[in-house]
């Protein structure tokens, strides 16, 4: 396990594994779902796993709002790329970045969470369900962050052409 946690990378640590403990723990206190795991191998995949979902929804729904709202403006993904060859400080900045967005996302499904929880109270065909509702908005959400990702890596090779 020590080996396993050697490997994993300040991005993997920062943006997976961290926002996904913080959720957990974060969703036991307000809500009656709780993620905590006793066992610690299958904890640090769930947390991960958790993380990792939080991060695409910050990628996929976070960035693309506060982009449409003005709220942030990126530099051209060539220019970027271009960038960071000359300072490598850009990489830091921009993983740090992503964590920022990560935690926002973080926060914003804790809230969800919250009121998925209140129309299940309300509403007595939502109960027993949460499952199949999650795993079809999970498989959406795996898709659009494949093209993302996919997207991603063919800037990537024709910003290096």
């Amino acid at each position: 396990m020590n080996d396993f946690l050697s490997k994993i990378s300040s991005y993997n640590l920062f943006n997976y594994l961290f926002p996904g403990i913080l959720f957990a723990v974060l969703a036991k206190q307000i809500t009656h779902y709780s993620f905590l795991q006793n066992e610690i191998v299958i904890g640090v995949f769930l947390y991960y796993f958790i993380g990792m979902v939080i991060s695409r929804v910050g990628s996929l729904v976070i960035e693309p709002a506060l982009k449409w709202l003005s709220f942030v403006k990126f530099a051209a993904y060539r220019n970027f790329v271009s960038a960071s060859k000359k300072d490598p400080k850009i990489e830091i900045l921009s993983e740090a970045n992503n964590t920022y967005r990560t935690l926002c996302a973080l926060f914003m499904l804790l809230l969800l969470l919250k009121a998925y929880e209140k129309l299940e109270e309300k509403w007595a065909m939502l109960q027993g369900r949460g499952g199949i509702v999650l795993a079809f908005l999970l498989l959406v959400m795996f898709l659009f962050a494949y093209r993302k990702q996919t997207r991603y890596i063919t800037s990537r090779i024709e910003a290096n052409e």
